[in-house]
């Protein structure tokens, strides 16, 4: 018997495992649940090898899209999605989503194959210097220098991944190690790495904070996604309801409190931004999107409360009357304690709150006479009315586009955080469908029934419309709606263009934003097995949708034909205008 064990412990030491094994065990004991990529040399057998450890590979058609998908994953599940990538040409392929998921701040690690290490410098098949080129899009990016240091690597890009300001990270795989085999009991598998800790504002500058709050005349809570990142939307609907304080979500801070409540002004966003003395910063950063925070939008003498996780981010552009480092959660419930100690309500009946609620009334009412117009082609807020009568409550939302997607911001309404996803920080195009399949995937495995509205520009669905394959091979619950236009902000109609073309050669005559009018994208879904529509007026539209919401069995595209010309009323401040430095 003595002599069997001892063959039994002399067969498990010798033992082999490859690299590509060591990788996906690495990242299983990490707790990363996703991985999206586009297989090839040399990362093939990192994808089978997840797929034995039970984690979901899902396979794109694009690196990019795959990247896409992989961010949204860490923003949805707090723990990072894995983009799977070949060589060279395939990791520069995921830049845009690295840089898309740095700017986001969401947790992403990327893996790319590259060249053997014995061929570096000799010209090798797609050689390339990744490690390098991914230290501008990252947070963190090495190679691993053996099997054994896999592990290593892999913890430390994942903690990296969501400590702090959350973001990208890359870990680069050399070919040789992928399918290198070494010894089972020479692996040394890290620990799984703790939570990120929670910090919290110094105590002196929480009071302080609420000092302002109760101070200010004109109140507004702005609500970024970095809110709803850190899981905050109890204690910031809390703070709302018993302050009484008017509050405006950014685009992914939709449904933190949700778009329907009294206290919500996006109605007014222009007239709150432009007149409010004290701004609470929830997770929102000063940057394009709320316009610096600098005059003409904002007053010269406005006081600003800034909540952030990162440091570096506070006294960006402006200098804050309070600065409250911490994670967004924790520091609402701090905020909430002060008021606790001493309750404070903001008077209904006070004239800031009637100077809002009077331009929110004369805002929609606008905005509901442009959708109740009866002319056909449809214009932009017909559309969105019609398709915000049907939507689910729960349903995730996802947009992209120029006018669809800022439209679409303001019609379309979002009742939970963490379901709405857009062009971000980045403004990025070509994340629609990656982020819809993203959100498709979490909802299937967490929330299933719940169902994905991906709403898209024309323009924004080329860039990413062979993912349509992706979305029916897994038999994804996405409703895909073409928000078609002919082209890019604007195109022209069929009769427009075929004068434009009989008078012209095409190249020199086609406007750069035009697109072929009336293109059929619904028949890039049939072809695939999915349901496609192709629609015209409201009651085709309205059918459509009701069909693909009752019959969950098959994704579906609805093309949905508008005004070319159309556009977006008339705005008291527009979008991208730079403020007067």
């Amino acid at each position: 018997m003595p002599e069997s064990n001892s063959a039994e412990g002399s067969d498990r030491s010798e033992e082999q495992v490859s690299g590509a094994k060591v990788i996906a065990q690495a990242l299983k004991t990490q707790n990363v649940e996703y991985m999206f990529g586009v297989v090839g040399i040399p990362v093939t057998e990192i994808a089978l090898a997840a797929q034995e450890l039970g984690m979901r590979y899902i396979g794109m058609r694009n690196e990019q899209a795959a990247c896409y998908a992989a961010s949204a994953v860490g923003y949805l599940t707090g723990r990072p999605g894995v983009c799977l990538v070949v060589s060279g040409p395939g990791l520069i392929h995921a830049l845009g989503g690295m840089a898309n998921a740095n700017m986001n701040c969401w947790p992403l690690i990327v893996i790319g194959g590259s060249s053997e290490r014995n061929q570096e410098t000799m010209g090798a098949f797609q050689e390339f210097p990744q490690v390098e080129a991914c230290r501008l899009y990252s947070k963190f990016s090495a190679r691993p220098t053996s099997i054994e240091h896999i592990p290593f690597v892999i913890e430390k890009a994942v903690r990296s991944s969501i400590y702090g300001r959350p973001g990208a990270c890359y870990v680069d795989i050399p070919a040789d190690l992928v399918t290198l085999q070494e010894k089972v009991n020479s692996i040394k598998y890290k620990e799984c790495c703790m939570p990120p800790p929670v910090s919290m504002a110094e105590p002196p500058a929480v009071c302080m904070a609420a000092s302002v709050i109760r101070n200010a005349k004109q109140p507004l809570l702005i609500i970024g996604k970095g809110a709803a990142f850190s899981h905050a939307e109890d204690s910031i609907r809390k703070l709302v309801e018993q302050c009484n304080l008017p509050f405006l979500p950014t685009p992914m801070g939709k449904g933190v409190v949700p778009d329907n409540h009294p206290n919500c002004v996006g109605a007014a966003r222009s007239r709150a931004l432009q007149f409010a003395d004290v701004i609470v910063l929830f997770g929102a950063r000063l940057n394009w999107i709320l316009h610096f925070g600098l005059p003409p939008r904002y007053r010269a003498d406005v006081k600003f409360v800034q909540i952030d996780i990162c440091a570096e981010e506070l006294g960006n552009n402006v200098r804050p009357a309070v600065t409250l480092l911490g994670d967004i959660n924790a520091v609402s419930k701090q905020l909430l304690e002060q008021f606790d100690k001493t309750p404070w309500r903001y008077p209904t009946d006070s004239k800031w709150w009637k100077t809002l609620r009077e331009k929110m009334k004369s805002n929609e009412a606008v905005s509901k006479e442009l959708a109740s117009k009866k002319s056909l082609p449809m214009n932009y807020y017909t559309v969105f009315y019609h398709v915000q009568e049907q939507l689910p409550r729960d349903c995730f939302i996802v947009s992209e586009g120029a006018n669809t997607m800022d439209i679409g911001r303001t019609v379309l309404q979002n009742y939970l955080p963490r379901h709405r996803l857009d062009a971000g920080t980045f403004g990025t195009m070509g994340v629609g469908l990656g982020f819809a399949i993203a959100a498709a995937i979490v909802a299937k495995d967490r929330s299933p029934g719940q169902r994905v509205i991906c709403v898209e520009g024309d323009s924004a669905f080329g860039f990413s419309g062979m993912e349509v394959e992706t979305i029916c091979r897994y038999n994804l619950p996405i409703i895909l709606l073409v928000v078609n236009n002919n082209g890019i902000y604007q195109g022209f109609d069929a009769d427009t263009w075929e004068k434009m073309l009989n008078f012209q050669e095409a190249a020199t005559s086609v406007p750069p934003m035009c697109l072929l009018p009336n293109s059929h994208y619904e028949q890039v879904m049939t072809a695939f097995g999915g349901r496609g529509y192709f629609v015209q007026t409201p009651e085709e539209l309205r059918n459509s949708l009701k069909q693909t919401l009752e019959d969950t069995s098959k994704p579906c595209l609805i093309n949905i034909m508008i005004e070319p010309q159309s556009t977006r009323k008339a705005q008291d401040f527009h979008w991208l205008t730079r403020s007067n430095m």
